[in-house]
This record gives structure tokens, sequence and C-alpha cells, in this order.
């Protein structure tokens, strides 16, 4: 097993609280960033911009993409300039349809012939993955975020999707392919195998990657250990 260190794969830290993103900052291993409107939510803010205009000060030399959140496509255009806007480091997160489940190709294909950096997010299918690699033909830099996780949590295997994704990106190399929502460090491997770009993951995940590599046999004592001091400190008795 490769260390980390040696992966071509990027890893990009998910996540909206600030203490968090700032540890994560000082991690040379931590590529970029991303946030989403529900990781934002759950960390309590509430002045959007405020936020962002902050962590961008904060992190000046590695990309951070940020959300819009409007479902009218008028409105995430107007939103997708004003984020573009705050630094030459952002990519401006566009979800690939919007609440109605429609297309967010043309306004992709717009931002992009713009020259805004984009992070084209929540893509399950291999038929989105085709449509938005259109819709980002000739564009400068840009993301597409697969939920290779989401598509695990159905019962399949994300691993061929991930691969054949790569495939069909592979024709534009301005485009980045990440592999979004991983559910275990395992993802990691998996997806450095098949030659996705980046992996975002959560704070929560990246705190185990002291664990890569590990002697099975120690790690296996500790959880004996572990259960042995539960049990003393729950007072069970039989």
């Amino acid at each position: 097993m490769k260390p980390i260190s040696e992966l071509k794969l990027k890893l990009f830290a998910d996540g909206a609280d600030r203490a968090d993103i700032l540890r994560m900052y000082a991690n040379p291993l931590i590529c970029g960033f991303t946030t989403n409107p529900t990781l934002m939510r759950k960390a309590g803010l509430t002045d959007y911009e405020c936020f962002a205009r902050d962590i961008l000060a904060a992190i000046p030399d590695r990309p951070i993409s940020f959300e819009v959140f409007s479902d009218e496509f008028d409105e995430m255009n107007r939103q997708a300039r004003r984020i573009a806007s705050w630094g030459n480091q952002v990519n401006v997160k566009i979800p690939v349809t919007n609440t109605r489940g429609e297309s967010s190709a043309p306004l992709i294909r717009c931002l992009a012939q713009a020259g805004i950096r984009l992070n084209v997010t929540a893509l399950l299918m291999l038929d989105q993955v085709r449509e938005v690699a259109a819709a980002m033909e000739g564009c400068a830099a840009g993301y597409v975020s697969v939920f290779a996780g989401r598509i695990a949590d159905t019962g399949r295997d994300p691993v061929p999707i991930m691969a054949e994704a790569v495939r069909l990106l592979a024709p534009n190399p301005s485009l980045e392919l990440i592999w979004a929502s991983p559910r275990e460090l395992l993802n990691i491997f998996q997806a450095e195998e098949v030659g996705c770009h980046i992996i975002t993951a959560t704070t929560d995940i990246l705190k185990k990657l002291p664990l890569i590599g590990k002697d099975l046999a120690e790690y296996s004592l500790e959880t004996v250990k572990m259960f042995r001091d539960d049990a003393s400190a729950a007072g069970l008795e039989l």
C-alpha cells in the first residue's frame, strides 16, 4: 500500500467549520477545499459571503469551491458570477440539475465560456458525465464531482462507474474528476487506482489518515482493549 504522499490523487477537505478548515490547511497533504449549503447549515452559518471571504483570506493559495443555492437558472447565473468575483482560487459549484430535474448544461456552458472556474456537482450517472463534459468543452479548468459514496449507498459498485467517468473526461485534460462523498479511507485507494484526479473527504474521514497501513494485529489488540475498557467504565456485571 502506497503512503498518501506518493499518490497522484489530490485530497480535498470537505466542510464548512472554520476551525476544521484551518486545521486541514495546516496539513500539506490537503490540496484544496470544498463546501456546500448542507455543510454550511450544519456549521450554523448565516452570512455566506462573510464566511467565504474570511476563509479565502486565510487560505489564499489553494482552490476552494463555493456553491450557488438558487433553484432558478437566471439567479444561479448571477450568484455564480458574484461568487467567482471573490477570488482567483474560487471554483463555483453548480448542481447538475435544479430541483425540477432540469439540466444545468446550458448554464454550465455559458459560465464556462465566460471563463468562470466551475465545479459541477451531484452527478451520479454516466449520462450526466457525458452531458457535463460536453457543456464544459474548451473551458480553461474545472471539476466534475461524481458522488461515488451515494452510488455505493444504493448497493451499486462505484468503481467501474468512476473508471468510465475518467475515460469520458480524458479528451479534455482541463477537467478533473472528483470522487465525492467517500465513506471510508479505502475509497482513497480505489479512486487512485481508477485514475481519479481528486477525492473530497470530510474531516471525520481525514482524521483517520494515520490508520493507513496500520499493523492489523496491533489494531486488533487495541480493539479488544477498547471493548474491555468500555465494559469496565460502564460498570457492566453478570
